[in-house]
């Protein structure tokens, strides 16, 4: 077996090192007339005679009148001279340089300055010399050159516009290549069920919900009397929503691998042209094959490019081609004709923007949510991109699912790749777990920046800024974790810290203001120690004034604003003009934002006050080693109340926070980072 595996291994490798003849085309047949016809018209076929200048014509070959025969071309200013036999021998000097000469024809070619010069010498030679010049005159024209001539700017812009055309319409549009009328056909990538699309769904991990949902209609495809029997229809279409990285491609991908039908890809932009009715022309074409192969499926990517909603720029007219491909595509997908057995598959990260036309049921039946995968989802992501690094025993994926809430899979891809970049720049032989440690560090937090210049005095600044982050979100029952805390500029940041946020998917009242207080920890902080504030909290500011916002006129958290939501989920007020309320309730609305800010500022600099001791302790350890953990605080401050939490610490002493939940998560790893100079 092994014997015969290598034998077909070698006779691949030798399959693919033999040298691929060129493909024969037509086109190389009209360039070699084309030259010939060129080389034909311009040059002579055999030998030519030997050009001279009128000056040794006219002192050495007149006076010796051995010419048997001059032809003057009067329209082309020249004189063909034809000796006599035997006399070529006298004109050595003049043939010297030839290797061969005619022996038939005229020898020699001199350009006359004029007709009446020419005459002029020939009768003075005769004279002079006793000799005879017999002398003829003609008139010569080049039919076949001078039709090339005339026609050549005519072939010139033709063939320039075919090259042109060519590169529109596409090498691989339908049509065949060259066709200068293939710029509207479509450019749908066809796989079929011999196709090199190897993704099944067993290479999808996690997104269990998602992948039932194509499964079905995979199976429709395959076994459609399963569901006919029962008066089933088959779905029209379906619509992958998630964030970037979830893995909605990938989906789409798995569905082509499974399904044993033709499977055409594009992306949305690929109908967009800038030739006005080309993208409608192309939805034409693509359902137009799509029916020929039916049963099918039709996927595209990114189709938020041309499924816009209309009539909300007023910039665009109702002739925007735009619009136009989108009515196209409205109609081709549930219009007055049928398309039984095509399905449409689409994938976007922007649904709210999409036309409501395009997302009702009987275009797109099903809207799939591809949401950020959940700690078990993660844990199977990790496993699947962990198989080929090579890990030490220390690497568990349970504990790297638990590192990364709110991690996209694509994130999390990235991770262990710059893992095994990080351990190969350690000229380490395997991966360890404080790899992948150091590569959430650095794509949450950016770089490390250690030869970064700072001041002894911003250093303290930003030691006691982030002490006061860490010692409030320590000490508040609500507020996240903290995992670690540095004052290593990484980024643009010159300090931060981590926190490992709970996987929720309800925030309450109290919850939201205790994160609100942890973060303006640092702000106070420096108020408190050094009876002055710096730039170092616009991160923080930033972050609670948008949360603030949003629970007075989102979350109805505002008893003076009431039970109301001004949040638009539809996305219609985004082209208006007016805010939907009045003068005063934005006035208001400002009010209680303020007023939530300054309240939980004024209980930080509270709770900083009563344990200020331990504060300070903390900033001058963090100063001392630049970066400290979990455990540090707990020795300062005694351990925290956590009886909902999980703690769970790593051979390195690190501790890794979790509730066990599998809610999806709510927030991203929190990074608290002075992104401004102290």
């Amino acid at each position: 077996m092994a014997e015969e595996k290598k034998n077909n291994l070698e006779g691949g490798d030798n399959k693919q090192s033999s040298p691929r003849m060129p493909q024969f085309n037509a086109y190389w047949i009209y360039g070699i007339i084309l030259l010939a016809l060129i080389g034909v018209s311009i040059f002579n076929v055999g030998q030519s005679p030997k050009e001279i200048p009128w000056s040794v014509f006219e002192q050495e070959v007149l006076p010796k009148g051995d010419m048997k025969s001059v032809v003057v071309v009067t329209n082309q200013g020249v004189a063909e001279i034809t000796f006599k036999d035997g006399t070529l021998e006298k004109y050595s000097n003049i043939f010297k340089d030839e290797q061969s000469i005619p022996s038939t024809g005229p020898q020699l070619l001199v350009k006359i300055p004029t007709i009446d010069k020419f005459e002029e010498a020939r009768k003075e030679a005769e004279d002079k010399y006793n000799v005879k010049v017999p002398i003829e005159y003609e008139e010569r024209t080049n039919m076949f050159r001078d039709f090339f001539m005339m026609m050549w700017p005519i072939l010139l812009i033709l063939g320039v516009w075919i090259f042109i055309f060519r590169r529109m319409g596409g090498q691989g549009a339908a049509g065949g290549p060259g066709n200068i009328f293939s710029v509207g056909k479509s450019k749908a990538r066809m796989f079929d069920k011999d196709a090199t699309v190897k993704v099944t769904f067993n290479d999808v991990a996690g997104l269990a919900e998602a992948k039932q949902e194509l499964e079905e209609i995979v199976e429709f495809l395959r076994k459609p009397e399963k569901f006919t029997e029962l008066g089933g229809k088959i779905p029209k279409g379906a619509l992958l929503i998630g964030s970037p990285g979830t893995g909605k491609t990938l989906l789409a991908k798995a569905v082509a691998g499974e399904a044993n039908v033709p499977f055409f890809s594009m992306s949305g932009s690929d109908f967009v042209e800038m030739f006005v009715g080309v993208g409608a022309s192309r939805v034409r074409d693509l359902f137009k094959k799509a029916k020929e192969k039916a049963p099918c499926i039709i996927f595209i990517d990114e189709i938020d490019a041309i499924g816009r909603a209309r009539g909300k720029n007023a910039n665009f007219s109702g002739n925007d081609e735009r619009e136009n491909t989108l009515n196209q595509l409205l109609t081709e997908m549930d219009g007055f004709a049928t398309n039984s057995g095509v399905i449409i598959l689409a994938a976007t990260n922007r649904a709210d923007v999409l036309d409501r036309a395009l997302m009702r049921a009987g275009r797109f039946d099903r809207q799939i949510a591809v949401d950020l995968p959940d700690l078990n989802e993660r844990r199977e992501i990790f496993e699947v991109h962990l198989r080929p690094l090579r890990l030490s025993d220390d690497v568990k994926s349970e504990f790297l699912s638990r590192q990364t809430p709110g991690f996209s899979g694509a994130d999390i891809a990235n991770v262990c790749n710059e893992a095994a970049l990080i351990a190969a720049r350690k000229n380490k032989k395997m991966v360890e777990k404080e790899d992948f440690l150091d590569a959430v560090d650095r794509i949450v937090g950016g770089l490390e920046k250690k030869n970064k210049i700072i001041s002894k005095g911003e250093k303290r600044a930003v030691a006691f800024h982030e002490a006061g982050h860490a010692a409030i979100s320590w000490l508040l029952e609500y507020a996240h974790p903290l995992v670690k805390v540095t004052i290593v500029p990484r980024g643009k940041a010159l300090g931060a810290a981590w926190y490992l946020p709970e996987e929720r998917s309800l925030n309450t009242y109290e919850q939201m203001l205790d994160e609100m207080c942890a973060t303006l920890g640092g702000r106070a902080a420096e108020d408190l120690i050094f009876g002055r504030i710096s730039t170092g909290a616009l991160n923080d500011l930033e972050k609670v004034t948008r949360q603030a916002y949003a629970m007075v006129a989102y979350f109805g958290m505002s008893p003076k604003i009431g039970n109301l939501s001004y949040f638009d989920s539809t996305g219609q007020n985004e082209y208006t003009f007016q805010k939907p309320y009045s003068e005063q309730t934005a006035l208001l609305i400002d009010q209680e934002a303020s007023r939530i800010i300054e309240e939980q500022y004024v209980r930080a600099k509270k709770i900083l006050e009563e344990n200020s001791d331990k504060h300070k302790q903390l900033a001058e350890l963090l100063l001392e080693r630049e970066v400290i953990f979990s455990e540090d605080l707990e020795h300062i401050f005694g351990k925290r109340a956590l009886s909902e939490h999980v703690i769970e610490e790593d051979s390195n002493g690190h501790k890794a926070v979790s509730n066990g939940s599998d809610q999806p998560a709510a927030d991203d790893v929190k990074v608290d980072a002075n992104d401004a100079k102290v």
